[in-house]
């Protein structure tokens, strides 16, 4: 049986989806604006009857390991998703960062929202007929100087 940590050494060690899809449908953006990290996810998208389904994902980081790891868990989930699915994956991500220390919840929260950049950046291309990257910045703070004196002082 694997435990919590071996799986997290398994996403740390060989990611899932990392890399860039060439000529994708769609790329989100998600960056922390207090110390320039990015998350850049690419989508392909699958038209399924009604339904829009991320046919295929990838990531790219410049972050943290944290990121890196939560990047390879969310893409992972997404992936053969419906945008709907997907919406929902990303709601209860970002609401389970409520729970979270700021300086940690960063890291996923930048995956989440570059999700979210790119299922809405693929809807907005086809409404306006065009590619359109977003770019979302997170609400949490991430500053390796200040986690690391936080943590100094607890």
């Amino acid at each position: 049986m694997i435990g919590i940590d071996d799986e997290i050494v398994a996403h740390m060690s060989n990611p899932n989806n990392y890399g860039r899809i060439e000529d994708a449908d769609s790329i989100g953006i998600g960056e922390n604006p207090q110390n320039g990290e990015k998350v850049i996810i690419y989508i392909n998208v699958q038209k399924q009857e009604e339904s829009l389904i991320i046919s295929e994902i990838a990531f790219e980081a410049i972050a943290c390991m944290t990121t890196v790891v939560a990047g390879s868990i969310i893409t992972q989930e997404a992936a053969g998703l419906t945008f709907e699915k997907a919406g929902e994956l990303i709601a209860v991500t970002l609401g389970m960062l409520e729970q979270v220390d700021p300086e940690q919840a960063a890291c996923s929260e930048m995956v989440a929202v570059a999700l979210k950049a790119a299922i809405d950046g693929y809807i907005l291309s086809q409404e306006e007929g065009e590619k359109k990257t977003l770019i979302y910045k997170i609400e949490q703070s991430c500053n390796p100087e200040t986690a690391f004196n936080s943590q100094e002082e607890k």
